[in-house]
């Protein structure tokens, strides 16, 4: 494991974020990655992620990646670093909520549909404009839009994959352009997962999300 992780880190340029996808990974086996110098881990659940958190160093920068629901914000808002899947203006106001309480301006990053499966969550381009121009996301002041993410078609067709990242990469430019050309903080673009990073990275990704290359693949609870 701890030479899946070395190879791939020297595979990822500097300006990359690599997140080390650590959900359903006993925390012995996340130290090991930890101890190699990795700081950013991402979780898909709130529990778990909530766990991890009280049981592991706290210079982690953990990535809560997975579909966010509103009653549970309120248990990572203390601690994470940043948000993947910001998909609705109702979850955005209560991030914000959050945040306040905590005294925190949480980072989020703005989830687009850019697969063909309708299983995947996320806005499309349409529903993103009208988040960001409405009065309720232009008053928050808890919480900060550093970018945007995506997740490609699960397919063997790496056309179609390149294709929806550069779909995703192009929603970026035009968000930045419009909505925060004099906002330096507006820069990621986390696409990109253990099957496809280097297809990402080609394509514009700031910040990939590996799991199973690094920690081989998922094991459950039996």
């Amino acid at each position: 494991m701890s030479m899946a992780y070395t190879e791939i880190s020297k595979q990822i340029p500097s300006d990359v974020t690599l997140v080390a996808v650590s959900k359903t990974k006993p925390v012995e086996q996340i130290m090991k990655v930890y101890e190699q110098g990795q700081r950013h881990f991402g979780e898909n659940k709130v529990q778990e992620l909530v766990d991890k958190y009280d049981q592991m160093p706290k210079d982690i920068k953990w990535h809560l990646i997975g579909h966010l629901q509103t009653n549970k914000v309120k248990y990572v808002a203390p601690f994470v670093h940043l948000i993947h899947a910001v998909d609705s203006l109702k979850l955005l106001k209560e991030i914000n909520k959050q945040a306040k309480k905590n005294n925190r301006v949480i980072d989020c990053l703005l989830q687009f549909h850019i697969a063909d499966e309708e299983s995947k969550f996320g806005m499309n381009f349409d529903e993103v404009k009208e988040l960001l121009e409405s009065r309720e996301f232009v008053e928050m002041e808890n919480v900060s839009i550093v970018g945007v993410m995506g997740m490609a078609t699960f397919t063997e067709d790496e056309n179609q994959v390149q294709q929806e990242f550069q779909n995703l990469e192009g929603y970026f430019q035009i968000l930045k352009s419009h909505y925060f050309k004099f906002n330096e903080h507006f820069k990621e673009i986390s696409m990109g997962m253990s099957g496809d990073y280097q297809l990402a990275i080609e394509n514009g990704s700031t910040m990939v999300r590996i799991g199973s290359a690094i920690f081989g693949e998922r094991s459950y609870p039996q």
